[in-house]
């Protein structure tokens, strides 16, 4: 593998890192956002236990949608809780620890599905919907626990709403889930638009990209990365290019300084420098050649 081969794919895994953990810490927040308003919802309308209830959101997410609902820990053992989302639990279902009440805090992110869980490598095809479940003993407490499911190993069925896939789709989707400490992982739909697990996190369904907006996404990456490097490089080359042509020169002015020899004559006890010939006999205005100091003009 080239140099520069190992600088992309190192700075290609740096960038890719910093953007992993910037989306996990950014999806927590909203997890405690949507918690927060979930629980002003219970206690301002003095919810009443499984009755679902949609929290209000800020215009900003717009699109996005949040509810929540209050059930006896007995009532999810007995008949589980199949009517309040996309989500459906399975009787038998306890928490954990085991608490008295607990809240279902569901998600529906819509819109900004695609902002608050990428998956390189992948389109989505449906909205982001999941699940957090909580302590709701006392609603009022700014302090909520949350918990854990136990299903007795069975599963719980995820139904995306108004989803609808063609023959082609279906056949390349697979269903995505990130759980709760920021694992993703990939399955096969059990039915079409339908999807299992068996804990709480995020969900949607995804098909794989496209390999040419793939490498159109590498070279874009590829691009950012590399123009620093190619001004910074091309910078060097144009004062290494200076360098050596200053260099040039100054060794030809010193050979020349060096070829020009001059010979000594003794003129009136004085040594001074004479060129070896002359170039050019002096002659005087009238023509003639001018001749030694011996030499007589009439």
């Amino acid at each position: 593998m080239s140099t520069n081969s190992m600088c992309f794919c190192f700075f290609t895994f740096v960038l890719f890192s910093c953007v992993c953990c910037l989306s996990n810490s950014t999806t927590e927040s909203l997890d405690v956002f949507s918690r927060d308003l979930a629980f002003k919802a219970l206690a301002e309308r003095r919810a009443r236990t499984g009755f679902l209830y949609k929290a209000v959101l800020p215009a900003n997410l717009s699109g996005m949608e949040v509810s929540v609902v209050r059930l006896l820990t007995r009532r999810l053992w007995n008949r589980g809780a199949t009517n309040f989302s996309c989500f459906k639990i399975p009787s038998r279902t306890i928490p954990m620890p085991h608490v008295k009440r607990l809240a279902f805090v569901h998600q529906n992110l819509g819109n900004w599905s695609s902002y608050y869980y990428p998956l390189p490598g992948y389109s989505l095809v449906s909205s982001v919907v999941g699940f957090t479940v909580y302590d709701a003993s006392n609603t009022s407490s700014k302090s909520t626990t949350k918990l854990g499911l136990n299903t007795m190993g069975k599963p719980i069925l995820v139904q995306f709403p108004n989803l609808t896939l063609d023959r082609r789709t279906s056949a390349r989707a697979k269903c995505a889930s990130f759980s709760a400490n920021g694992t993703v992982s990939l399955s096969e739909m059990t039915s079409p638009g339908v999807c299992h697990t068996t804990e709480q996190g995020h969900f949607l369904i995804v098909v794989p990209s496209k390999r040419k907006g793939s490498m159109k996404h590498l070279w874009v990456i590829g691009f950012v990365l590399g123009f620093p490097l190619i001004v910074v490089a091309g910078y060097v080359g144009i004062v290494l290019l200076k360098r050596l042509r200053t260099k040039k020169i100054e060794t030809m002015e010193k050979q020349a300084e060096e070829d020009l020899v001059l010979e000594n004559r003794w003129v009136y006890g004085s040594k001074m420098p004479s060129a070896a010939f002359t170039r050019t006999m002096p002659a005087l205005e009238n023509g003639y050649p001018c001749r030694g100091s011996s030499d007589h003009f009439i």
